[in-house]
């Protein structure tokens, strides 16, 4: 299982962010190696990477069996089990690993990440908050660049599309960008369905390339 080649990418972690995160990447033709403890889940994805390998512990040898240490970035996206998420992002920053970016469901938790030195992103909280000061017209509230060309956004609805459901909006064919969150009246969900009715000022966290979420975004401020 062992891979000495550097690769871009590697992912951590299977769930509907890290999924979305990982067939946006492999879709731009970029290199991606994923793991995960779910056996049904990988076997989804090496349709679209082949570099994908089911783990047990997510330790450090477990993680240098798989080839982490030889991606020049790394997402670890187990924001729910804050103890695994800590420790593994601890093994792959000491394995120096260049860049490595975790997913944390709570401010504490993004704390600690931080301290230990992961780029953190809260793809299931109102990353607005932290960036109230900077909001002046745009409707992209928050970003993290991942590469050249690929970023997760947060971007606020407009009345562009209100009142449309998931399925109807159709961003995934329009401007080839997967919605990983969604949040309404305060609540934040990541089970995406595709009847969920977009509602203005909902906020939508979305990942694919730049210049599409740039596209997106001109289309919900009336620009094009």
């Amino acid at each position: 299982m062992q891979h000495k080649s550097i690769i871009e990418f590697g992912i951590i972690g299977l769930g509907r962010f890290g999924f979305a995160l990982a067939k946006t990447l492999a879709d731009a033709g970029k290199e991606v190696l994923v793991i995960d403890n779910n056996e049904s889940k990988i076997k989804q994805i090496r349709n679209i990477t082949e570099n994908a390998f089911v783990v047990g512990p997510l330790d450090k040898e477990t993680l240098e069996d798989a080839g982490i240490q030889n991606c020049q970035t790394v997402i670890v996206c187990i924001g729910e089990k804050i103890d695994v998420s800590i420790l593994t992002t601890l093994n792959v920053i000491s394995m120096g690993v260049p860049r490595v970016i975790a997913k944390a469901i709570s401010y504490e938790q993004g704390m600690v990440l931080e301290k230990i030195g992961a780029e953190v992103i809260y793809p299931e909280s109102d990353m607005a908050i932290r960036l109230a000061d900077r909001l002046i017209s745009s409707s992209i509230l928050d970003s993290i660049e991942l590469t050249g060309d690929i970023a997760i956004a947060e971007l606020k609805l407009t009345s562009k599309l209100a009142d449309q459901t998931v399925v109807q909006a159709n961003l995934r064919k329009k401007y080839n960008l997967n919605i990983i969150a969604l949040e309404h009246d305060g609540k934040t969900t990541t089970d995406i369905t595709p009847d969920i009715e977009l509602r203005v000022n909902d906020k939508i966290v979305v990942v694919g390339k730049r210049v599409n979420i740039k596209k997106f975004e001109e289309f919900l401020t009336g620009i094009r």
